[in-house]
């Protein structure tokens, strides 16, 4: 029995396919068309799933969509009308697309797939739960989920036990943690459902100077958990955007322009958001393990992203144990659908006690060293093939002299984070190391942090953790002993942000915040055995057990798939060492001339929007 679950035509588009339970195969639509953030309809995803499986359209029993396209479209029209006559721009250009495509999902999918296959329609939160709970490792969990906003819900608790789960409660649009935080994005110049992520990165450099402001005028919390935002200051319930002119005015300063100075006011507008976030999330954790009595706790939805509040969550919250769906965001949606579709539909049973059903989330495409050595033979580029053990070796051995490493093995990354599979590796000992990451190898902000990667048995040397984190969704304290953090900005300084990260010291400077704190990933064998491998070899030959692990791409890019969008993203960038397999190349074995050329040409074609 095998079940394709879909997301699409909002943002993160992806597909998955289960079979007889089994998680098999999933990824995002934007590896393949290499347009970051991807909406439309996964074809390309859909494909690789069917080939990894082995099996053509005839192969798939059913279709599990990951929401309600009626219940979706009430909710638009309903806005429509009571925010009317502002909202009718907004409607003009929302309604007819609706009306005219949207609403008839089924045949929107049949006329995509060539074939029609019957087709079931789950919400959209009951789908980010059920992509949280149903894979954990999990007999009996509460589930929270908050995200923008689904068809109608922006947050849901519920509770799974064996084949079945039930959403309880919920809020309603257009009260949404994650629109309050999207607004605060575009008020800091960041592009929405993009650049949440630089929001989080951004407040450690910041004081909490603002939350009073917030607490008075945008949202009010109450003891069981539950918010409301202050609608007065936002206007995406009335045309495409986030927050009007009261907004503009509240913090004292107009919103940011995208790509201009960052000044410590933004900073402390940022730290200010996350405390609300870490608060609310906290308030809506407590409420939940209240009510739910359970020990365990399985988040989704955008907001699960926030690394900061996960961590908090797991330290002060009061669940036992927390599992946190590696693909929060809308693609996750895509298998949570499937898996409602196996167990409700169907009404097949869970098994019991079988650990991460996720799998290390390594369910992407692999590629042979064959095709390895063709894609550097392509573009005239100079490899050599080792043995596994040579290639562990070698690497870890470019690494300890500094070299910045592009990894590729085995299966691509579902999710967003990379995780050992398509990633950039490189020395957290050297505090160098991430301005030279940030500037020359992903041509990004330099106030963007690097997480670590580290080996499981080794994480509590290093970082104030008593729990694993594989899939690098928690953030955790550097221990005192390993690192150190000095604050030397000051008001008025252009150079404010460099200063305090010049502050960093200790054992992995280049993989702590500025507030002492790292997004940490756990690596075991089990998992990943090749980039568990390496961080074993690099410890062998350093004494270290951590590692910079960021996504390979750069900026704007999405993280690559395929031997080729490596070689790509080597060319372009200062990468020293490219690893695809077993097959190894370095810059400064390659002509130089033909090197600027093929940089030259793959940046004109490569024109990735920044995000």
């Amino acid at each position: 029995m095998r079940i394709l679950g879909i997301s699409a035509f909002y943002h993160d588009s992806a597909a998955c396919l289960l079979e007889d339970g089994r998680l098999v195969a999933a990824a995002q639509e934007e590896r393949f068309t290499r347009k970051r953030h991807d909406p439309g309809f996964p074809s390309m995803a859909i494909d690789y799933c069917l080939k990894e499986a082995g099996v053509d359209l005839k192969g798939v029993d059913a279709i599990a969509y990951y929401e309600k396209p009626f219940l979706k479209f009430e909710r638009i029209l309903e806005t429509v009308v009571e925010n009317s006559p502002e909202s009718f721009g907004f409607g003009i250009k929302a309604l007819p697309v609706w009306i005219k495509d949207k609403l008839w999902m089924r045949k929107r999918i049949w006329r995509e797939l060539g074939a029609e296959i019957p087709v079931y329609f789950t919400d959209h939160h009951e789908s980010h739960a059920a992509s949280a709970y149903f894979p954990s490792p999990f007999d009996k969990a509460a589930t929270l989920t908050v995200d923008g906003v689904g068809e109608a819900s922006t947050t849901t608790w519920g509770m799974g036990e064996g084949n079945r789960l039930t959403l309880k409660e919920e809020i309603r649009y257009p009260n949404s943690l994650g629109l309050l935080y999207s607004a605060l994005t575009q008020y800091l110049g960041f592009k929405v459902n993009s650049a949440e992520y630089k929001v989080m990165g951004l407040a450690p450099y910041g004081e909490p100077k603002y939350v009073d402001t917030f607490w008075k005028n945008l949202v009010e919390r109450f003891p069981d958990g539950s918010y409301l935002l202050n609608m007065e200051y936002f206007s995406f319930s009335k045309r495409l955007e986030m927050i009007n002119e009261k907004f503009d005015k509240l913090f004292g300063q107009s919103r940011r322009k995208e790509e201009s100075i960052m000044e410590p006011f933004h900073a402390d507008v940022a730290r200010s958001l996350q405390v609300v976030t870490e608060e609310l999330m906290l308030g809506l954790s407590r409420y939940v393990h209240e009510k739910s009595g359970m020990k365990n706790l399985c988040l989704a939805g955008g907001v699960a992203l926030n690394c900061v509040a996960n961590g908090r969550i797991v330290r002060e919250g009061p669940f036992e144990n927390v599992w946190i769906q590696p693909g929060a965001g809308d693609s996750g949606g895509a298998v949570g659908a499937a898996y409602i579709v196996w167990h409700h539909v169907m009404n097949e049973s869970r098994p019991t006690s079988i650990g991460d059903r996720q799998l290390g989330s390594l369910l992407g495409p692999s590629y042979t060293d064959e095709e390895a050595e063709q894609a550097f033979t392509r573009y005239g580029l100079k490899c050599r093939r080792l043995s596994a053990n040579d290639c562990f070796a070698q690497t870890a051995e470019f690494l300890g002299d500094q070299k910045i490493v592009g990894w590729f093995q085995g299966r691509m990354e579902f999710g967003p984070r990379a995780l050992g599979a398509r990633s950039i590796l490189g020395d957290a000992r050297n505090a160098e190391m991430q301005k030279r990451m940030n500037l020359k190898i992903k041509f990004r902000e330099s106030f963007r942090p690097f997480a670590p990667a580290v080996l499981a048995e080794d994480a509590k040397d290093y970082f104030s953790m008593d729990c694993d984190s594989p899939y690098m969704l928690l953030t955790f304290g550097v221990n005192e002993k390993v690192g150190a953090v000095r604050k030397v900005a000051t008001a008025g300084n252009r150079r404010w942000m460099h200063e305090m990260l010049e502050g960093n010291s200790g054992r992995v400077p280049a993989v702590t915040h500025v507030d002492g704190s790292a997004r940490v990933q756990t690596v075991d064998a089990s998992r990943n055995r090749p980039f568990y491998n390496l961080l074993k070899e690099f410890k062998r030959k350093t004494g270290s057990s951590v590692l910079i692990n960021t996504s390979f791409n750069v900026r704007g890019e999405p993280i690559v798939c395929t031997p080729n969008d490596a070689v790509r993203c080597f060319v372009k960038s200062d990468i020293d060492v490219l690893v695809v397999g077993n097959v190894i190349a370095t810059r400064t074995e390659q002509d130089e001339s033909s090197l600027e050329s093929l940089r030259k040409k793959f940046t004109e074609e490569d024109q990735f929007e920044l995000d």
